[in-house]
């Protein structure tokens, strides 16, 4: 079997690495009383598309987890902490994220991953979407989690493999991997994609 150097691996953030949706559910509830709404009712990226929530609450929940994901008490995905903690006693960890703001995120990474060297350890944030493949193809990555259906299909035109993180939002025919879980994203990382 063939093991991959970790350098060659990235990862998005939200909705691969943070429960950014369950966040936003439970603030919607809970701050503004928007009860009955589910994560499958989430089947497109772009919220206000698919929920029954006015934009401009959307804005302001977006914001709160965007600035403070402690704050929020934004979780990992189930199995992505124990899987990024055994990526990373192996090699670095590179996330590239479209989110304006990487200081927030980089520390609740940092404080989720405590036992990785902060200096092994790196996390752009492009502040767009359609920034992220030419990152991620000047980094020197060869393989990528998102969850963004868009986002994916643009990493793989640049030639990049990438296995989209199953979600309600991203459903449709791919020409790439479906992954549905970290274990699935840790033998990826052990095997390196086909």
């Amino acid at each position: 079997m063939k093991v991959w150097v970790n350098k060659m691996f990235g990862f998005d953030i939200d909705g691969v690495v943070a429960d950014t949706m369950a966040a936003f559910l439970r603030i919607a509830r809970e701050d503004f009383g928007f009860q009955g709404i589910t994560r499958e009712q989430i089947t497109s990226y772009w919220l206000e598309e698919c929920l029954p929530v006015p934009p401009d609450i959307t804005g302001e929940i977006i914001s709160r987890i965007l600035r403070d994901p402690f704050g929020v008490r934004l979780e990992p995905i189930s199995g992505a902490r124990e899987a990024l903690l055994e990526i990373g006693r192996r090699g670095p960890l590179t996330f590239v994220t479209a989110r304006p703001l990487g200081a927030p995120i980089e520390e609740w990474l940092k404080a989720m991953l405590s036992g990785i060297p902060q200096e092994r350890m790196r996390v752009i944030a492009t502040g767009r979407h359609d920034a992220k493949a030419e990152v991620i193809r000047e980094l020197g990555l060869r393989f990528f989690v998102e969850d963004h259906l868009e986002t994916c299909k643009a990493i793989w035109r640049a030639g990049i493999a990438t296995a989209v993180f199953d979600q309600p939002w991203n459903q449709g025919e791919v020409p790439f991997p479906r992954v549905y879980s970290w274990e699935e994203v840790l033998r990826f990382v052990d095997t390196g994609p086909s």
